[in-house]
This record gives structure tokens, C-alpha cells and sequence, in this order.
């Protein structure tokens, strides 16, 4: 039965790259919604994730991570995470407690301090650190920002994450439930299963090819033996990119088919098949027209 008290809100994610917020908010609502990688930049768009129990529901927002943008598409990414920060009902920094205090946390902590909102840090990766250190860092970010809460996590074992939750919902107001009691995330399938597949190439693609990557799905529907038959195209910047993702003899796109698949057999709950296509479109992170055919627009957001 829900309680008479029930609390939602919009809580965003904010952080620099490689941080965490994509593990996080995955092991918040229980479920694989982000992608995630270690290598920087993963998260493009604003993903929304939703956790809902008898006492609350929570809609996490994880943002792309604060960084220095070299192109069109960075600098739609760090917008976009600025712009989730407002209008919310609370704000979670994530910092690596490994990491000294950085450009981008720095760029975070300044437009925070300027946001009348709720703000919580979360101290990340304590597992990585000696427990002596914990009180040298916490003291580091207060003496920056008056935060409402500071708690030392770590999200990849689960560490902390009970707590998490019971301090977000002791800053939310007592509000509806937006979404019904089973969604975890308000983004239709095409984008999630894009994304899955963007992560198998991240995954498999070294160097600069992961930044020049964007994954457009064109098709998902039932085919004539009743199997979901997905189709997409992977964007790349240059004609050698091609040729890499593809791999030798087809083998790289293939081992991408077969994890992406998996990944999506799991979210549809149904077979699919999956048919993928690679096309060049020269420098497309700097092509507005480009970006907003993809998904990348700020005034979509």
C-alpha cells in the first residue's frame, strides 16, 4: 500500500567524466538503463532512470561528464549537463575519491554554488582509497560548496547505496507518481537500443574511433516469423574508421551483433534479430544538421 507521505522528484547526476553516474544510477533502479565504459565521454544525452517503491519515486537524470569540448558535440554534451541541473528537485555531484579535484569538478563546484537547489556529493571509488583519506577529501568540497549531504559511496559494490537513497528521499516534497510502478525509464526503446549498441563498439574500438561513433536505429519492428527485427546505422567520420569497425573479415561487427543482441533481448524480454550497416558522414560532430538527425540538440532537451 503506498504511503500517505509519498515523495517524487527529478534528481540529477552531475560529474566529470568516468566518474561513475551511468554505474550509479544503473544499480540505483536495479537495472541496466546507461551505458558504461572507461573510457570518457560515454554519456551523450540526458538519460532518465526511474526507481519507484511504496515511498517514493525518484527520476534520476545522468548527464554527460564536465569537460573541455574540441567540437560541436562536446559542446552539446556539457550544455546538456548544465541544463539538467536546473528545474530539478535535487543535485548529486559524483567525484572520484582517487582523483584529486579537477577543471571540470571545479567548473561544477562553481555553478553549483550559485544554484539555490539541494545538493548532495557523493565520493566515489572509496574502495580505491585508504579509509584515512575519507576525511581530508569531504573537508576538500566543503570548504567549496555548503552541500546538504556528503556521502562516501562506492557504486560498482553497491557500497553506501541504501543510504543514498534514504537521503534523497528525505530532500524530495511529497509529490504524485509520475510513471507507472514497472517503468525505469521514460526514453523509447530505439534510443536505449542504440545506446547498447554504441557500448559494444565502445567496447571493442580503441584510441579516438569511440568519439566519432553515434549509432542510429531506423526499424524495430515484428518481421513476417514474428521475430523483432532491428535495423541501424553505425556513423563514422572517416573512411579508415569504416574499415576498423567492420574488423577483419567482419569479425569486429560481428562480435557487436552478438553482444548488443543479448543486451537487447534482455530489455525487449523477445528474439530479435539485428542487422547493422556502417556509414561515413565526414565530421559529423561539427554538423548541427548532422548532430540533430542523431539526436544531439539542445532544443530537444
Amino acid at each position: 500500500m503506498r504511503n500517505k507521505e509519498f515523495k517524487s522528484g527529478f534528481v540529477t547526476l552531475i560529474g566529470r567524466p568516468n566518474v561513475g553516474k551511468s554505474t550509479l544510477m544503473n544499480a540505483l533502479v536495479g537495472q541496466k538503463i546507461a551505458i558504461m565504459s572507461d573510457k570518457a565521454q560515454t554519456t551523450r544525452n540526458k538519460i532518465q532512470a526511474i526507481y519507484t517503491d511504496d515511498e517514493a519515486q525518484i527520476i534520476f537524470i545522468d548527464t554527460p561528464g564536465i569537460h573541455k569540448p574540441k567540437h560541436a558535440l562536446g559542446e552539446f554534451m556539457v550544455e546538456t549537463a548544465f541544463q539538467a541541473s536546473q528545474g530539478v528537485d535535487l543535485v548529486l555531484m559524483l567525484v572520484n575519491a582517487s582523483e584529486a579535484i579537477g577543471p571540470g569538478d571545479r567548473r561544477i563546484l562553481d555553478h553549483l554554488r550559485e544554484n539555490p537547489l539541494p545538493k548532495i556529493l557523493l565520493i566515489n571509488k572509496i574502495d580505491l582509497i585508504h579509509p584515512d583519506q575519507l576525511l581530508t577529501i569531504i573537508n576538500s568540497y566543503r570548504q567549496e560548496v555548503n552541500f546538504d549531504a556528503v556521502i562516501p559511496i562506492s557504486a560498482l559494490q553497491e557500497i553506501n547505496l541504501e543510504q543514498v537513497l534514504q537521503t534523497i528521499k528525505s530532500k524530495l516534497p511529497i509529490g504524485p507518481q509520475y510513471y507507472p510502478q514497472d517503468q525505469i525509464t521514460d526514453h523509447p526503446e530505439y534510443f536505449v537500443v542504440a545506446e547498447f549498441i554504441r557500448e559494444k563498439l565502445l567496447y571493442f574500438t580503441r584510441e579516438e574511433i569511440p568519439h566519432s561513433i553515434a549509432v542510429n536505429v531506423l526499424k524495430m519492428r515484428p518481421d513476417e516469423e514474428g521475430i523483432m527485427s532491428i535495423e541501424a546505422d553505425i556513423i563514422v567520420e572517416r573512411k579508415s574508421q569504416k574499415g576498423i569497425v567492420i574488423g577483419k573479415k567482419g569479425q569486429l561487427i560481428k562480435k557487436v551483433k552478438q553482444l548488443a543482441r543479448k543486451d537487447i533481448e534482455g530489455l525487449l524480454g523477445e528474439k530479435v534479430r539485428l542487422n547493422l550497416w556502417v556509414k561515413v558522414q565526414k565530421d559529423w560532430r561539427n554538423h548541427q544538421k548532422q548532430l540533430k538527425d542523431l539526436g544531439y540538440h539542445p532544443d530537444e532537451y
